[in-house]
């Protein structure tokens, strides 16, 4: 087998370099497709870096506490019968040859975009490209309080085959923060706006809580349009939710109030960086966040209840529905993807939070590609 270098990931656009928090493999590990060898941190969460060969864990370069950019050489993987002479020569070619990207290079690839769409300013994010006999685009939708940072350990892998699309709904990122009602057929209504400006005709629509709710709530208004549904730890599945984080996260106004319901976000706390803390409170201090917030909690969360639910009619809502949940979410019980319709899809991953896609990104990232796929 090749000698497989081990490199710092990027996760999002933004990151630039990452921490390493430690080795989960040690040096002569049998390691397989999809294990994860290392957890790094970068300046938006923590997560772990998966290995994408089968082979034996034969060098770790990066050390715990290394700060490296992204690219850099963590480790390697080979098999036994590849020297160890062999692997320091190619230890040594890639570092000689290694230039770490600079901030601002041209190179960094797809940027996020901005315009007018049905009145307030849009902003979205488009990987992957459209083409001949290519697959159904996909639209990304974020939950409450989010941005399309929210899938940015999902976005590039998804577009490797098709053109995928994620936006900020209005009052959250950098879209216009006005909103009228705040209602989810309003959300709704500027996905399908967003869609009719791309010249989007049918797409499959992946929506994170809030999101989900809204994905289903266009699905029930222009069926036409929607290929398929794949829904993550979503609203919109029952009347439970947890209505001291909604109210915890529209009224803390700074980083010590606020951590603690961004915590309950994770099953794994420790994913939880200062940087995403504090991302977090500069988005809510911006001005007309509070009181979108406030107003999208009161109609779609009311008392802590969940005012909008399409359970029953979940199955005839796409032609295709696919629910994926972490089964330690405590924003939203788990119990919600139970007892579906039979032709619902479900996964239900142990050991993960409402923020499935990002503290189990690679196993998400296979059901719904898997998904989308068997669908077209």
């Amino acid at each position: 087998m090749p000698i497989n270098m081990i490199t710092m990931p990027k996760w999002g656009l933004s990151m630039e370099q990452g921490q390493v928090n430690g080795w989960l493999k040690s040096t002569g590990d049998q390691v397989t497709k999809g294990e994860e060898l290392l957890d790094v941190e970068s300046d938006k969460i923590a997560s772990g870096v998966e290995c994408a060969f089968d082979g034996i864990l034969r060098r770790q370069i990066a050390q715990e506490g290394d700060t490296l950019p992204v690219g850099a050489l963590l480790g390697v993987v080979a098999d036994a019968q590849t020297s160890d002479a062999e692997i320091d020569a190619a230890v040594s070619e890639f570092q000689r040859d290694f230039v770490p990207a600079k901030a601002g290079d041209a190179d960094a690839g797809p940027q996020p975009q901005k315009a007018q769409i049905g009145g307030r300013t849009v902003r979205w994010l488009k990987l992957g490209e459209e083409h001949q006999g290519g697959g159904t685009p996909v639209v990304l939708i974020h939950g409450f309080g989010g941005d399309l940072n929210n899938w940015l350990f999902n976005h590039a892998d998804l577009a490797a085959d098709r053109a995928v699309w994620a936006l900020d709904l209005p009052g959250h990122g950098e879209s216009g923060k006005a909103v009228e009602s705040g209602a989810i057929d309003e959300l709704a209504q500027s996905v399908l706006a967003f869609l009719d400006a791309q010249e989007i005709g049918r797409a499959h629509l992946v929506g994170h809580s809030l999101g989900g709710a809204v994905a289903m709530a266009v699905a029930e208004g222009a069926p036409a349009r929607v290929a398929s549904l794949a829904l993550i730890a979503s609203a919109g599945l029952g009347d439970e939710i947890d209505g001291a984080y909604i109210e915890g996260f529209v009224t803390a106004a700074n980083r010590n109030a606020l951590k603690p319901h961004v915590t309950k976000l994770f099953a794994d706390p420790s994913l939880v960086t200062r940087q995403l803390v504090e991302d977090l409170v500069k988005y809510k201090r911006l001005e007309g966040v509070q009181d979108a917030l406030r107003k999208i909690a009161a109609q779609a969360f009311e008392g802590g209840t969940q005012r909008r639910v399409f359970r029953d009619r979940l199955s005839t809502l796409a032609p295709r529905v696919l629910v994926i949940w972490g089964e330690a979410d405590q924003i939203i019980t788990s119990k919600h993807a139970q007892g579906l319709a039979p032709t619902v899809s479900v996964e239900v991953i142990a050991g993960k939070g409402h923020m499935v896609q990002m503290e189990a990104a690679a196993e998400v990232n296979r059901l719904l590609k898997a998904f989308f796929e068997s669908g077209g």
